[in-house]
């Protein structure tokens, strides 16, 4: 069977119906749809003026949130495709799925998290979730807008945490700054628990989609990989000089508390035996940036070839929705671990990223006060009729919080001067 027809016509309904399409309008699937609005929504254009991991102003060479997502999508897909679960559904996930974020990335989550509780909290995901079901100007029902009007199909793969904050796990790890992380990680706001029920409408329990899994995974591939390519051309690393007793700290610290140093150091050791793992220390030339990108490109292949062989190792399919599992081996898991954690290590602990860090999260406090004082005075356009029509002053802030997450990292520091005075 083709991968359309693995999914039924309840995987292809939207929450508001739509009448059919010009009759000379090119023709395309359901999912095909969903594909254009996440990459023709405004969200996902502020995702080029946001964070990765070092500011998009502070080198032409570095990842912002929409490079990544372009990443991750391109290895979603190609995942996706390998598995026989539908690459549209996939790669539309993986490109929506940091449409949440704010400006300054985690550390302005962390903020607004900490803003947040008297409305429920502040979760990248869940506000991802919040923009394609509402917030996005696309279509409206009787109730109001209904954001992008997405498949159930793709709303559920899009759904990296499916359960609200009431059912969230406990937080753990730390932050950049090396506190620990109190953020705790959900993918539902609860106003936003009705058009969550009905995607999930026949679905038990917190297991996520089979494509839900794949996009989370990319991600993992996608920034685990990337974060160190992007560190070693800042100068902040480099991988023929690892500090590896302090490295496996980082590691167990924040992504791999059970992993001891004998089974960090084997996995370490079979990754350094590609062929592609450096010998000799970058040195900006075309020539050492090429040996990057081999060595990046194998490590991608490396990860998904793993996956993909454990997944129909463990299973006969078909694997598409809730009809199977991703495996991710032991072993891939820990060698994820270890480039995540050099990244970490090398590039989010430097002291001057910690020092703006602080800076950031002081912005952010004090950008909220200023808004949340002004309402709608402050407010853009879109979201004057959400704060009228507010009724208690925890929808209100939700409302302020929308606002604020919606700002790009160079537009919160604008509107910071503008509402301050204060630069």
């Amino acid at each position: 069977m083709t991968p359309d027809e693995l999914y039924d016509d309840a995987d292809r309904e939207r929450l508001v119906a739509e009448p059919p399409k010009r009759v000379d309008a090119p023709v395309r699937t359901p999912f095909e749809r969903d594909r254009a609005r996440v990459v023709h929504a405004a969200a996902s254009r502020r995702l080029a003026a946001k964070t990765q991991v070092v500011g998009p102003q502070s080198d032409d060479f570095v990842r912002n949130r929409l490079t990544h997502s372009l990443e991750v999508a391109q290895v979603a897909r190609d995942l996706a495709r390998a598995l026989g679960c539908h690459p549209d559904v996939t790669e539309t996930a993986a490109l929506a799925h940091d449409l949440g974020h704010p400006p300054f990335g985690h550390n302005g989550e962390r903020v607004l998290a900490e803003l947040g509780q008297e409305c429920g909290g502040f979760e990248g995901n869940a506000q991802t979730l919040r923009l394609l079901t509402r917030l996005e100007a696309k279509t409206f029902g009787p109730s109001g807008s209904v954001g992008l009007n997405l498949t159930r199909a793709t709303l559920d793969a899009c759904t990296k945490y499916p359960w609200t904050r009431s059912d969230a796990p406990d937080p753990g790890g730390v932050h950049a700054d090396g506190t620990p992380r109190f953020v705790v990680k959900f993918g539902v706001y609860d106003d936003d628990a009705e058009v969550f029920s009905w995607f999930r409408r026949g679905i038990a329990g917190t297991r996520k989609c089979l494509e839900a899994q794949v996009m989370d995974l990319a991600d993992d591939v996608a920034y685990s990989v990337h974060d160190v390519e992007d560190g070693i051309v800042a100068g902040r690393l480099d991988l023929t000089r690892l500090d590896v007793d302090a490295l496996w700290d980082t590691v167990r610290a924040w992504y791999l508390p059970d992993g001891d140093d004998d089974e960090l150091g084997a996995a370490l050791d079979a990754m350094r035996e590609q062929a592609s793992w450096p010998e000799a220390s970058y040195d900006a030339s075309r020539r050492s940036l090429a040996a990057m990108k081999n060595l990046t490109s194998d490590l991608i292949g490396r990860f998904c070839g793993s996956v993909r062989a454990a997944t129909f190792a463990a299973a006969d399919g078909p694997f598409v929705r809730h009809r199977a599992d991703l495996v991710v081996p032991r072993q891939t898991e820990v060698e994820i671990a270890i480039l995540k954690g050099i990244a970490a290590h090398y590039v989010m602990q430097a002291q001057d990223r910690l020092t703006l860090m602080e800076r950031q999260r002081e912005l952010m406090a004090e950008l909220f006060e200023a808004v949340w004082s002004r309402g709608p005075d402050a407010l853009d356009p879109s979201f004057v009729e959400d704060w009228e029509t507010a009724h208690d002053d925890a929808t209100r802030r939700r409302v302020t919080i929308d606002q604020v997450a919606s700002y790009t990292d160079a537009r919160a520091i604008k509107r910071h001067r503008e509402l301050t005075g204060r630069g």
